[in-house]
């Protein structure tokens, strides 16, 4: 098991690991080079002599992690029992012990008092919180302590935004499991299960006489639940597209609820034998009391049609993609919503691709759009040793990841602002059709490169962390790890005219494996100071004046659970902090892009436990 190097040769069109045995999945990923020691790669009959314990805390923690991030916990269990002919001491158990669960009666639960509601803390997506309801101050940020970890059993990330509302925490797992916790303990209120991975955050908001809790999943599902109590409200399936997704945030803004509607077809897409690509992306508004449609608009307007075939005889289809992976803003103003959008998967690309676009709240009519990359059609084979299904003008893959950001300037105009994936900050004048007010270059840009999941604004800055990860490809395998020296840095750039005010460079990796210095996850900030997570698996606070960083944990370690799960952290990645009432909440572990595996939703506040 000391091998350096791994062969596996992944399907992304592979079952899923509930409709396989531990063999199946075995035969699928891993034997071509473990039956034949291929690489160094053990042979299989090595792993006779070892417990499945060893070898799962290979796929979840060592050198065999970048196979065992394709599984969920239980084909990672499957796969270990199955090399060495031998069964797990424990069970894995995903269900809460009633040692993690609230004490009775505790189930109250009011919209009063501090919020961090969603993932831009507002509908404008400004992800700043106010004095009085952060319940912090700069000077106070170097004494934040740990107070306590919950464990998302059997998991590898912890990539679902938390939201603070009625005093408490609200938070999905990759599992599907969506948690109602007490801030102050971590004690588990209630829990449901969607079935389906849950990354976007939580958004509340009252219904008639019922305070609910919507979230979208990996199946494309919106959800509303009772935010006291966690039973179901209702459940609509936004769309039927096989590997539609919900990425970005249900935003809930005056009865109605705006899904946005991403896919996995950009992965799918890259296996030579697909039909590479037909999805569309698409916003969907639902009568937040009931879950009905109200109206669906499509970021492509037009059916995907069949235009050549691969050079294996595969037919190809286009236009398709356009997906939106971030959370709307709304803009009460002008009764617009406005979203980003995605790349495209084929060619002939789109106009409404790599885009800002404004639709009307009460139609979905598109009112206006302005295109940041033309004809940016990209799929997973443009970077694979099989560039079959990749498109001829191989990306260069600069969708956004962002969400667009409202804001009133000092001088009383609006301006509309998002980082994308190429490397720039941009500016619109909503007030006039998306003209653009300025553009800052703050990164090299990339396919996972540039602003990668957002930004965060006060009053007068943009506060902007740099992807910029370099993906590694791994020899015998289809897949990468991070260079450790590429990525990373802070920037605080003007609202107005984007000049910038502040820059702070990333700090080197040193020895950790696994490390890369990328700031990809989204920027929360404060009076006085903003937050970055780091794939490094550092949280810092940043001073707003001059970008000093005032604080700094290293959140890569093994924690004692609140729940008593097994817990550790690892890279920050997607979801940013959350900040209010005094406290901070953070999600540690993401394994994308080569990054360290972590399970831990982390709270911290000045007086720690």
């Amino acid at each position: 098991m000391k091998s350096a190097l791994v062969c596996i040769v992944f399907s992304v069109s592979v079952l899923s690991a509930q409709t396989q045995t531990g063999e199946q999945m075995y035969q699928a990923s891993c034997a071509q080079c473990h039956d034949a020691g291929v690489g160094r790669a053990p042979r299989r009959e090595a792993f006779r002599d070892m417990s499945p314990e060893r070898v799962l805390a290979a796929m979840e923690t060592g050198e065999m992690i970048t196979m065992g991030m394709r599984w969920p916990a239980e084909g990672r269990r499957s796969i270990a029992e199955f090399l060495t002919g031998k069964a797990f001491g424990t069970s894995l158990s995903t269900e809460p012990s009633p040692q993690a669960m609230c004490p009775p009666g505790g189930n109250d639960f009011s919209l009063t008092g501090p919020a961090w509601n969603g993932w831009g803390d507002n509908t404008s997506n400004t992800r700043f919180q106010d004095a009085a309801t952060a319940g912090l101050t700069a000077a106070q940020v170097p004494r934040l302590k740990l107070k306590w970890a919950f464990g998302f059993p059997g998991e590898l990330n912890a990539n679902a935004h938390p939201t603070y509302a009625g005093g408490r925490v609200f938070v999905g797992s990759p599992g599907g499991k969506v948690y109602s916790l007490s801030a102050a303990t971590g004690c588990i209120h209630w829990y449901v299960d969607a079935g389906a991975g849950v990354r976007s955050a939580v958004s509340i908001g009252k219904v008639g006489s019922v305070v609910a809790a919507f979230f979208g999943d990996g199946r494309a599902n919106a959800w509303a639940v009772d935010a006291a109590t966690g039973k179901q409200l209702w459940k609509t399936h936004v769309d039927d597209y096989p590997v539609a997704r919900i990425t970005g945030s249900p935003v809930f803004y005056d009865g109605k609820l705006y899904v946005p509607v991403a896919s996995g077809e950009e992965a799918t897409g890259g296996v030579p034998t697909y039909e590479c690509c037909k999805f569309r992306g698409s916003l969907v508004a639902l009568d937040a009391a009931t879950g009905k449609q109200i109206w669906k608009t499509y970021t492509i307007d037009e059916l995907a049609k069949p235009t050549k075939k691969n050079k294996i005889g595969t037919q190809l289809w286009a236009p398709s993609g356009a997906p939106i992976w971030s959370t709307p803003a709304i803009d009460a103003k002008l009764n617009i919503v406005y979203v980003t959008t995605g790349d495209n998967y084929s060619e002939p690309g789109t106009k409404t691709s790599d885009s800002f676009m404004a639709l009307d709240l009460k139609t979905g009519k598109i009112l206006w759009m302005r295109q940041m990359t033309a004809n940016d059609a990209y799929t997973s084979a443009c970077r694979l040793p099989d560039r079959t299904n990749c498109p001829d003008v191989d990306g260069p893959d600069f969708d956004f990841g962002a969400s667009p950001i409202l804001v009133t300037l000092r001088n009383g105009k609006r301006a509309l602002l998002a980082g994308q994936k190429s490397g720039m900050v941009h500016a619109l004048d909503p007030d006039k059709q998306g003209a653009i007010l300025w553009q800052v270059r703050v990164g090299k840009g990339g396919t996972m490169g540039g602003v990668q999941w957002g930004s965060a604004v006060d009053q007068t800055n943009i506060y902007v962390a740099v992807s910029d990860i370099k993906r590694i490809m791994l020899n015998y395998t289809n897949t990468t790890d991070a260079d450790p020296s590429q990525g990373g840095g802070m920037y605080a750039l003007r609202l107005d005219n984007g000049e910038r005010i502040w820059y702070t460079p990333p700090i080197p990796c040193g020895e950790r494996k696994r490390c890369s210095p990328a700031q990809s996850a989204a920027v929360s900030a404060m009076p006085g100071v903003a937050f970055s997570g780091s794939m490094d698996g550092h949280l810092r606070a940043y001073s707003a004046t001059n970008g000093a960083v005032i604080w700094d944990v290293d959140t890569e370690r093994t924690y004692q659970t609140v729940n008593g799960v097994e817990g550790r952290g690892g890279s920050l990645d997607g979801p940013g902090p959350v900040i209010a009432n005094g406290m901070v909440f953070a999600n540690s572990g993401y394994t994308a892009a080569g990054g360290a595996p972590g399970n831990v939703l982390l709270a911290f506040s000045i007086d720690g436990k």
